[in-house]
């Protein structure tokens, strides 16, 4: 059994790890207001971009882009979006098996045809102790998303798919669902979709037919290859908020459980002292009565 001593160093020392994991949730707390008014942000600018480029589709149905040609898959790339920082709960755990899912359906191809883009330093640690190819490290693209640098990453993908280099892009990343609520994704980025499909005003309901200069085949041409780079940047920012948001539950949680350790401490801290108290009583009675 504890001693009263022990009781009380171990009651110290969760007291002191419930203020770290307190404040560390306040912390993220913070940083998810900031990274979701960075989305929020954005957004507006991705959707319109979108909403524009269906428009086209629409009027443009013989439109053809060498971005959306169907290959038969002999290279792939796979991109894995992560944190460069733990106490986060399963956030990167899931990624991780996401990917190794991911990669298992390409395990026939040569492990040259296989190209590993690991955003995120534990993503990217974990990949190099398995002694996987990576094409590199952006880890700061996951603390500092710049869309300067996003932009190199997304044109490089294209670059090795219009050479067939590679034939399809897949994308893996916790979505931001909610607080509470990460969805862990998986998107083919390419080769693209072409969805054509008339998109009405967000605000007045009215379908809007754009007039355009020079031509709208020449434009699509032209906002494809930024919708696709738009598309990184989001999902990175996307993978951010969903970060600080399972980082803050991951927080709360073991704050609670200090709270609960501590409560079941502070039972046992005062049984123990009432029964050394009751102790030294009887000893005390037991020294009285030999004296009579």
């Amino acid at each position: 059994m504890s001693s009263l001593k022990e009781i009380k160093g171990r009651i110290v020392s969760v007291k002191s790890t419930q203020k770290i994991t307190s404040a560390m949730k306040m912390v993220s707390s913070a940083k998810l207001r900031r990274a979701q008014a960075r989305i929020e942000n954005f957004l507006p600018y991705q959707n319109k971009l979108m909403d524009i480029q269906r428009s086209f589709l629409s009027s443009e149905t013989d439109f053809t882009s060498p971005l959306a040609e169907k290959r038969e898959v002999r290279a792939v790339a796979i991109v894995a979006v992560s944190s460069n920082s733990s106490f986060c709960g399963a956030f990167n755990s899931n990624i991780y098996h996401l990917f190794r899912k991911t990669f298992r359906q390409y395990e026939h191809l040569p492990q040259e045809n296989i190209y590993v883009y690991a955003l995120g330093k534990k993503i990217e640690d974990t990949l190099r102790k398995e002694e996987l190819m990576l094409q590199g490290s952006y880890q700061e693209l996951v603390d500092k998303t710049v869309f300067e640098e996003v932009k190199k990453l997304a044109d490089e993908l294209v670059d090795l798919f219009l050479s067939k280099k590679i034939d399809r892009v897949v994308l893996l990343y916790n979505h931001f669902k909610s607080t509470a609520v990460q969805v862990l994704t998986e998107e083919q980025f390419l080769p693209i979709e072409l969805q054509a499909g008339t998109q009405p005003d967000r605000h007045s309901g009215v379908s809007v037919d754009y007039i355009v200069e020079p031509d709208r085949k020449t434009l699509l041409s032209s906002l494809i290859p930024k919708s696709l780079r738009s598309k990184i940047y989001s999902i990175i920012l996307d993978s951010a908020a969903a970060e600080q948001a399972a980082r803050m539950v991951a927080m709360q949680i073991a704050t609670d459980n200090a709270d609960d350790i501590l409560g079941e401490l502070t039972i046992q801290y005062n049984k123990q002292r009432q029964q050394s108290i009751t102790s030294e009583l009887l000893d005390i009675i037991g020294g009285a009565e030999a004296l009579k």
